[in-house]
């Protein structure tokens, strides 16, 4: 078995960074969906959503770079085209968006898809023993959940 850098297997980590490079695409339309929510939004809601889009685009753009990092850590190379991560996304985008509730349940649809590739990097990062792949995921799951859970308690 070869071993990376870091130690670790060097086939599985490539293997791990296929399913980091999904995260990342999914995570680069996300971003853009949710900045164009924070630009568009209307209505009563506005100065509330408004800042709230900002913290989640703000923290999205945050976790896309240690997505990249994580994946070069690995030894591998991060998507970085915007035609990669729209064939690679499970995430749609969304355009025109005005109204709070279809922009809050679109959030939560698209952490729901990026909820689901994390549980899976997950499993292939405590496979090859990867902590710092465990860990940033692990972060990522834990605050994802929560976040869900209040923003459909707000549309309730």
């Amino acid at each position: 078995m070869s071993r990376s850098i870091i130690g670790l297997d060097k086939e599985a980590s490539l293997k791990l960074t296929e399913q980091l490079n999904s995260l990342l695409a999914n995570y680069q339309v996300f971003y853009m969906n949710v900045r164009g929510f924070h630009w568009n939004i209307k209505g009563a809601d506005f100065f509330q959503l408004h800042t709230k889009f900002e913290e989640l685009y703000n923290d999205a753009l945050v976790k896309i770079d240690e997505i990249a990092e994580r994946v070069l850590t690995l030894g591998s190379t991060p998507l970085h085209s915007y035609s990669n991560y729209l064939s690679t996304t499970k995430i749609t985008e969304q355009t025109g968006v005005t109204d709070g509730n279809e922009a809050l349940s679109a959030i939560i649809t698209s952490y729901q898809v990026l909820l689901e590739i994390e549980r899976s990097i997950l499993v292939g990062a405590q496979d090859l023993n990867d902590e710092g792949t465990i860990t940033l995921i692990s972060d990522y799951i834990a605050q994802q959940e929560k976040e869900i859970w209040m923003f459909n308690s707000y549309l309730s």
